[in-house]
Order: structure tokens, then C-alpha cells, then sequence
């Protein structure tokens, strides 16, 4: 039997708890790289609570690398991006201990190097610098498509450092691409976005994102005392978020209470923005905060919306729901990357009118929200499972010679 190999994976944020999409899919590709070899983690945390998990990255990795992530500094080092030229995301995620613990990391004999973000591919010498060991980019979504998104949605000043970030990333992700032995995204949407870049000379390769289907499955009771008729799902401290809840609360759940005056809507997700915790006051709206788990409130709710109008790659928040046999409600970005048929998987609105139509159908017909349900819940069994999805992963591993 050959004795197992070493490999590194480095993330921005602390793959767990899984409790948000990114760190859902990190700690999924964590998992998949621990089937093969002894990993050494290496991952910024964000939220000092994440801390108490430790113990759980140690029963999976021969070794963790933690450093807590400072937002005061980690904005000071960004903002030196003006002077510099360069992306303001790169500088946020560099520090110096963290570069020195990955170098002496790195010094192992590795089968392999991943970085899960393109603003961690900068450890790993990327674009420049040279290794003993294939590189693996995780680049997730567009994000330098992203930012171009933010500057469309945003009024001057924020607009153009919104475009300037778009436009520099862009840049990055390109000499990422064409310097990794290997690089993918979420979806062959976002992979397209990437290869079609000036410059690209390389293919940018995909693995979708899955979803557990024990865990997010419909049945048990529906408690009573949890959370509302209509639900939301995810980070409330990211902006896309607080976008999505604060337009549909503001445009279209009015014309939802005006057919519906006793329905609810439940925002469920931690550390709400002072513009989420806002919310509150629109009646039927109700803000939870974090969480220990959010599969009662999906179970308690006749729908989940999707209103995101900035989306980028495939949203677990969805996944989950559908999982759950909760229909869901979702606008056409929100739905990219799903291979889903609207109308049928779920229902599709961009408009504050559409999306309360949509909504107020859910919670008067049983029939046919359970015609929807059922169909959603049939697709992603059959195609989301995150074992059939990092399959790809390994293919991507096999071709850098890792596997």
C-alpha cells in the first residue's frame, strides 16, 4: 500500500462550521482532499466565535494553520491597493505571519498545493514565483464580475472603486489562470466568464456546488415557533444579501401582506447589518440573527425566496431549500447555474410585482406548491450530491498529476 502524501489548502475564511456558502464549499473540497492525502490547513478567521471549531478542522487535517483576520488592519492593508495599483482584495488577505507560516508549509514535499480564492493564490507565489508542487486555484465565482455588479448598483464614489476593484481583479484572476497548473470555478457559467478575460490563455475548468440531501430533507414536524411563512437564507452581513432582503421587504413584501395580512417572513442568518436589523419594523418581517441551524425555519416556511439582483455561481441558499421541499421564489441571477426549468424546479421573478404574485400563489395553493417542491427536491438528489460534484475535483487532480 503507498504511503499517503502530504497536501496544502489554504482559504480566506476558516472552512468551518459550514454555515455559509463559501465555507460550505471549502470545507467540501477540505473533505475530498483528506480522502487522498495528510492536508495542512491554512485559513483566516473572520469571526472569532469559529475558533471554538478548531478541534473539528484537527479531526480531518495533519496539521492547522489558523491566524485571526483583523478587519481594522486588514482594510488599512487594503486601502494601500490606491498607492500600489493593485487590487484592493489581494492586499485585505495579505499578511506577513500568514506568509511566513505557509512558506515553512510549503517547504514539505507536497503532491499538491490548493488555494481556495484567488485572493490565497498570492501564497502560493501565484502569478509569479515558482513551486515544487502542482497549483490548484479554487477561483469560486467571477468576482472580479462581481465588483462590476456592485459598481452598476452603487452611486458615486462607491461606483468607481467598485469598477476600479472589477477591473484590477480581472487582472489578477487572469495571471492566476495562466500561471496555475490548474484553475476552476462554481459553474460553467462563471468558468466561461473567467476564460473569456483578455488574455486568458489557459482553461478555466468547473465543480458545482452539491448539497447534503440527508441532511436538508423534507418531513418532521413543522415547528410552531420558529420562524415564518416565507423565509431567507444566508450571511447578513453580505452586501448581496442585505440588497436582496432590504428590496424585497421594501417592494414587493408590502403587496404580499396586502393580499396575505398575516403571512411572515423570516431573515434568518448572523450578524445582521443595521439596515437588516431595519427590517423589523416592516410588519410581518422578522430578523433572527444567527442560528444554530436553520432547517426548522425552512421547515416551518411555505416558501423561500431568492431575490438576490447581484448573484454570482450557484447559491447553496437555493440548493438547500429545494432540498428541504421548500419552493422556492428566485430571480434569474439567483437561479443561475441551477439547470433548473422555471415554472417547474421553482419559480422565476425579477419585478416586485412577479416576485409577490409568485409568493402569494405559494401560500394559497398547496397543490401546486408541492408539484414544485417535489420536482426541486427530485433534481438536486439526482444531480446536487456533493460526492457525484467533487468527483470533478479529482478529475482536476488526476490532470495535474496529483492523483
Amino acid at each position: 500500500m503507498r504511503e499517503r502524501r502530504e497536501a496544502l489548502f489554504l482559504a480566506h475564511r476558516m472552512p468551518y462550521p459550514p454555515d455559509k456558502g463559501d465555507k460550505i464549499r471549502s470545507w467540501r473540497l477540505l473533505q475530498r482532499l483528506a480522502r487522498h492525502f495528510d492536508v495542512h490547513v491554512a485559513a483566516f478567521v473572520d469571526d472569532p466565535d469559529d475558533f471554538r471549531h478548531r478541534a473539528v478542522l484537527e479531526g480531518v487535517a495533519a496539521s492547522v494553520t489558523l491566524a485571526r483576520l483583523d478587519r481594522r488592519f486588514a482594510t488599512a492593508r487594503s486601502a494601500g491597493g490606491f498607492i500600489t495599483g493593485e487590487a484592493l482584495s489581494l492586499g485585505y488577505y495579505r499578511d506577513r505571519d500568514m506568509r511566513s507560516r505557509v512558506a515553512a508549509l510549503r517547504a514539505r514535499p507536497l503532491a499538491v498545493e490548493v488555494a481556495f480564492s484567488s485572493t490565497m493564490a498570492q501564497y502560493l507565489g501565484l502569478p509569479h514565483g515558482t513551486a515544487s508542487a502542482p497549483r490548484v486555484v479554487d477561483l469560486c465565482d467571477a468576482d472580479s464580475e462581481k465588483w462590476r455588479s456592485y459598481a452598476r448598483r452603487k452611486s458615486f464614489p462607491m461606483s468607481s472603486v467598485y469598477e476600479r476593484e472589477g477591473r484590477l481583479l480581472a487582472c489578477a484572476e487572469r495571471d492566476i489562470i495562466n500561471a496555475a497548473d490548474a484553475a476552476f470555478a462554481v459553474s460553467p457559467a462563471e468558468a466561461a466568464v473567467l476564460q473569456s478575460i483578455d488574455a486568458v490563455a489557459r482553461v478555466v475548468d468547473w465543480v458545482g456546488n452539491g448539497v447534503d440531501t440527508d441532511y436538508f430533507t423534507p418531513g418532521g414536524a413543522r415547528p410552531a415557533d420558529a420562524g415564518g411563512d416565507v423565509v431567507f437564507t444566508g450571511a447578513m452581513d453580505y452586501w448581496a444579501n442585505v440588497d436582496a432582503v432590504s428590496w424585497f421587504a421594501r417592494e414587493a413584501w408590502p403587496l404580499v401582506r396586502a393580499r396575505r395580512p398575516d403571512a411572515t417572513f423570516a431573515i434568518v442568518g448572523a450578524r445582521p447589518t443595521l439596515a437588516v436589523e431595519a427590517l423589523a419594523a416592516v410588519p410581518g418581517v422578522i430578523v433572527t440573527g444567527r442560528v444554530d441551524d436553520v432547517r426548522p425555519y425552512l421547515l416551518r416556511a411555505k416558501a423561500a425566496v431568492a431575490p438576490l439582483r447581484v448573484a454570482r455561481g450557484v447559491q447553496n441558499k437555493v440548493l438547500e431549500a429545494m432540498a428541504a421541499g421548500v419552493p422556492v421564489v428566485a430571480t434569474t441571477d439567483a437561479a443561475e447555474g441551477l439547470d433548473a426549468e422555471a415554472g417547474r424546479h421553482y419559480l422565476s421573478a425579477d419585478e416586485p410585482k412577479d416576485f409577490a404574485d409568485a409568493v402569494v400563489g405559494l401560500l394559497g395553493d398547496g397543490g401546486a406548491s408541492r408539484k414544485i417542491a417535489d420536482a426541486a427536491r427530485e433534481l438536486v438528489v439526482c444531480s446536487f450530491g456533493w460526492d457525484a460534484r467533487l468527483d470533478r475535483f479529482d478529475a482536476v487532480l488526476g490532470r495535474v498529476g496529483a492523483l
